[in-house]
């Protein structure tokens, strides 16, 4: 069943699902494959877009979800009434969820049996988004990404019921790896919004301030940090690398474009001389085909 569109508040957040750095939901994958796909990203997207302020203009999303409208850029609120839409998603009883995106999420959730957990880490991560805005080192920021990024990986996991204790763990590293490297390139765009997702004491480490996040382009120090993150991330991902050779057939592939978004994304970083502050630097289609061809050999190299 494909995710309900209704009103003003659906279509803008899943055409999101195109600027990813990994793909959502291809075209090669099975027809109910992709709907339980994009239904749980439909979920995650406006849980993002609720916490950082980029829904739709009009309300309509506060009105789904039993709001006033005028209410709409109050953040907390926002994800305290999602969240009760999510419980109905849950609720056998009852009339179900209000929000279109979740009543397109409410079959795949009985199809999958899947269970309220990963949404609701969802969740807390933009609500912690709203009361955290630094991180004081590299282990709070992992803890902020078992709540922000991990639970989609499982939830794709456990839609393709391939999901094992091995394969969360691999999962989860790539997950890691995939976020840190969207923090990197958004450095910017979070400062933006007040938010610094660079470890204070890397930043201390580095000799960098928020004031040199700030300039226009990037000084040898902001350089050199970027650089340093860039290459944890890189270890994430090829701790979690394995577990594209765990799978077989077009989930091998789905998962080998994630890891690839996350690999060709390093590399436009490193192309960029690690100077993120002009921009974010995107990966081009390219690049994320060689990456894959890349990961797809290592995977047949490893298995």
């Amino acid at each position: 069943m494909t995710p309900t569109h209704s009103g003003d508040a659906a279509p803008g957040t899943l055409d999101k699902a195109a600027h990813e750095n990994f793909p959502v939901a291809p075209f090669f994958l099975p027809r109910a494959w992709r709907d339980d796909l994009m239904a749980v990203y439909g979920y995650a997207r406006l849980v993002d877009d609720i916490g950082d302020g980029d829904l739709a203009p009009g309300g309509g999303d506060a009105r789904h979800l039993g709001l006033d409208p005028a209410r709409a850029g109050d953040r907390l609120a926002m994800l305290d009434a999602l969240e009760a839409d999510l419980h109905r998603v849950f609720d056998p009883s009852g009339d179900g969820p209000r929000h279109p995106l979740l009543r397109g999420l409410r079959p795949t959730v009985r199809r999958r049996a899947l269970t309220p957990e990963p949404f609701l880490g969802l969740l807390e991560a933009n609500r912690q988004d709203q009361k955290v805005r630094r991180y004081g080192t590299y282990e709070e920021l992992l803890a902020y990404c078992e709540l922000s990024a991990n639970p989609v990986g499982r939830l794709v996991l456990q839609i393709t019921g391939t999901a094992s204790p091995e394969r969360i763990r691999r999962s989860d590293a790539v997950c890691t790896g995939l976020q840190i490297v969207e923090h990197l390139q958004d450095v910017a765009e979070d400062l933006g919004r007040d938010r610094i997702y660079l470890p204070a004491d890397d930043m201390a480490r580095f000799r960098v301030t928020e004031a040199d996040l700030a300039a226009p382009s990037a000084g040898a120090a902001v350089r050199s940090l970027i650089a340093y993150e860039a290459e944890r991330a890189r270890e994430l991902l090829d701790e979690g690398t394995p577990l594209v050779g765990s799978v077989d057939g077009r989930l091998k592939l789905l998962l080998a474009g994630f890891v690839a978004g996350g690999n060709a994304a390093l590399a436009a970083i490193t192309d960029a001389g690690f100077d993120v502050l002009p921009g974010p630097p995107k990966p081009s289609r390219p690049g994320r085909l060689r990456e894959a061809g890349v990961v797809l050999r290592r995977a047949r190299r490893e298995g």
